[in-house]
């Protein structure tokens, strides 16, 4: 890990942000998002949205990174959801059969089409944090409860809870890495942030131009995450080791607290290359070894694509665009080729909308 590869002095930080999803990536500008997802025919299924209008709790220090947080895990559920249903519809053109679950059917009758997507979206979140509670909060507390016959001292018994933590999450980490699938999203992560730092130092947005960078940037949701373990180690040693109730509920109540230093702390190190901003970031980016990896250039193509789409200057509306394998634009059919029977091409949903001629995080990036 090359520190001096990762902080650029010449960078000009940005607040483009993203996130890598199932075989593609979401790019996230000062005024639109994109999602970009490789199809199985090679071509680049892409999706634009405007950005609503933020509230004024997002500007706040501190208290913003809790609604950041919370913002980022629904988009990023969402955004993982419909790159699901992007891939599951090319199959079905393919002519491959896409079999739904009963319990998707039974959402679909009861809710609708769209209904049901909502349902699964917000079922995934609760799910997720349930998940994240359980394991993350709930465990450690309840195995270092069992050594309070080795110490009662509450500074040995807070250290080891928060060791336990990050130890969980490296070894889950660790095992999920083994999977393909998770490796293909590992890459398009990694393709991501080298794009940014292509972005960031002013070259033009070429695979070539990308593969010149490292897949580790500051500003990473992996970092977040190990800021979050780092601080709720130091927060919870200084409430002591209370019963066992307290101590699990106060984990939880601290948490937005926790979520809220943690983000300040990565704006600061997405915008400095001082000395302290390099030893504090060094755990989680040596965490983002797990979470990237190297990309190819078909992973840096759909990342290209996908930051040229926020980059886009005309006023943010919302579209949807087939692109070609390397992103850029598949030519519309005319009603005479239409009526010569020619082959409709992948792109034809692109010509009912407005979309652009061209394949052309948020403050700061949010967490991944």
């Amino acid at each position: 890990m090359d520190l001096k590869k990762i902080f650029l002095r010449d960078a000009c930080p940005t607040s483009i942000g993203g996130q890598a999803v199932l075989e593609g990536i979401m790019m996230k500008g000062p005024d639109r998002s994109a999602v970009a997802v490789r199809q199985p025919n090679g071509n680049i299924h892409m999706k634009v949205e405007p950005l609503k209008d933020r509230s004024r709790w997002f500007k706040i220090p501190i208290i913003r990174g809790v609604f950041i947080f919370v913002d980022a895990l629904v988009t990023g559920t969402r955004t993982l959801l419909y790159s699901a249903e992007v891939l599951e519809n090319a199959e079905g053109a393919s002519g491959e059969a896409v079999e739904k679950d009963k319990m998707t059917i039974w959402l679909e009758k009861k809710f609708g089409e769209k209904g049901a997507l909502n349902v699964m979206l917000y079922m995934s979140v609760v799910l997720a944090i349930l998940l994240t509670v359980g394991i993350f909060i709930v465990v450690p507390t309840v195995v270092t409860h069992l050594f309070q016959h080795v110490t009662t001292n509450p500074v040995w018994l807070n250290l080891f809870e928060g060791v336990l933590r990050i130890v969980l999450f490296i070894i889950y980490i660790a095992i999920v890495s083994k999977m393909p699938d998770i490796q293909t999203t590992f890459r398009y992560h990694g393709a991501e942030h080298r794009c940014i730092h292509c972005f960031e130092n002013n070259l033009e947005l070429t695979p070539e131009n990308c593969q010149k960078f490292e897949s580790l940037h500051p500003r990473c949701g992996t970092s977040f995450l190990m800021f979050v373990m780092v601080i709720a180690l130091l927060v919870f040693s200084l409430l002591g080791w209370p019963d066992f109730l307290f101590r699990v509920l106060s984990r939880i109540i601290f948490i937005p607290l926790i979520a809220g230093l943690s983000y300040e702390l990565l704006r600061w190190a997405g915008k400095s290359t001082s000395p302290i901003v390099k030893v504090v970031s060094i755990p989680g980016l040596a965490l983002q070894n797990l979470t990237t990896m190297d990309p190819n250039e078909k992973h840096l193509e759909v990342a290209i694509a996908a930051m040229k789409a926020v980059l886009d200057t005309d006023k943010p509306k919302s579209y949807i665009v087939e692109l070609d394998p390397q992103g850029n634009p598949l030519p519309e059919i005319t009603e005479e080729e239409g009526a010569e029977g020619a082959e409709t091409p992948a792109g034809e949903a692109a010509a009912e909308t407005e979309a652009p001629a061209s394949g052309n995080l948020t403050e700061e990036k949010d967490a991944e």
